[in-house]
């Protein structure tokens, strides 16, 4: 599947597609089981082209299985995922100290909107290899630059009623990728995620790269409006510019 998109904002990286389903993809990468890794390490080779797939034994680590939608595995973190993100616990792992108490922390994880759904794998691929005829994406998750991300915020608002369309949560990387842009895809009004926030994922991350991801329904609406949209006026075309060709 093509994007117009892609091409009106000159990405680096083709736009993800975020798949959920119960048929493992051939010759896709994946995680041993239970084996650690991040999920952002593997997003990094979605946008290069590779296919990538999870199940809820190979996420990479808690986190992740919680961010790919499997649930609450933050129950099973040893330690306590609350004393992780912030003070750390004696015997256990040393805090990250993202956040300054762990009754914070544990009041953030409380309204984190976890899911387990109902599919046995998690396929990240890239949008161009889809099959949109046999595959159906829930999200799609584009990888951009600052000027990029202010056409994605732009694009987003452009047909929407609203100042609130685009949020950005806190949460870990995968978090910010799949499960709130999936929680935000079954409301009444959804919005897109922008992400990749998560300091420990950042190295994992182009420096000057952020997600932005939207519902796939949300995409749809994006790509019909890119015609006769400011992508094709004068200011847009002034920051394009600057923007590298591939």
């Amino acid at each position: 599947m093509e994007s117009l998109i892609q091409t009106k904002l000159r990405l680096r990286y083709p736009p993800v597609a975020i798949i959920f389903s119960n048929i493992r993809p051939e010759k896709a990468t994946q995680f041993k089981k239970d084996k650690w890794g991040c999920v952002a390490a593997m997003m990094n080779s979605a946008v290069r082209g590779k296919t990538v797939v999870f199940d809820r034994d190979t996420c990479g680590c808690i986190g992740g299985k919680v961010g790919l939608c499997f649930g609450n595995a933050y129950v099973d973190f040893p330690g306590g995922i609350d004393y992780f993100l912030s003070t750390g616990r004696e015997g256990f792992r040393e805090g990250e100290a993202y956040i300054k108490t762990v009754e914070l922390a544990r009041e953030k994880v409380d309204q984190m909107p976890i899911v387990d759904i109902p599919f046995e794998f998690v396929t990240f691929k890239p949008l161009p290899n889809v099959n949109i005829e046999k595959e159906k994406p829930m999200l799609v998750c584009f990888f951009a630059n600052p000027d990029q991300i202010s056409a994605l915020f732009t694009l987003v608002n452009y047909s929407r009623p609203g100042l609130d369309n685009v949020a950005v949560r806190f949460g870990a990387g995968c978090h910010q990728v799949c499960m709130l842009p999936y929680h935000e895809s079954q409301q009444k009004n959804p919005r897109a995620i922008l992400g990749m926030f998560d300091i420990s994922a950042r190295p994992l991350a182009p420096s000057d790269i952020l997600s932005f991801t939207v519902p796939f329904k949300m995409f749809q609406e994006m790509e019909r409006d890119v015609p006769g949209s400011f992508l094709e006026k004068e200011a847009w075309l002034k920051v394009l510019e600057r923007i590298p060709e591939n």
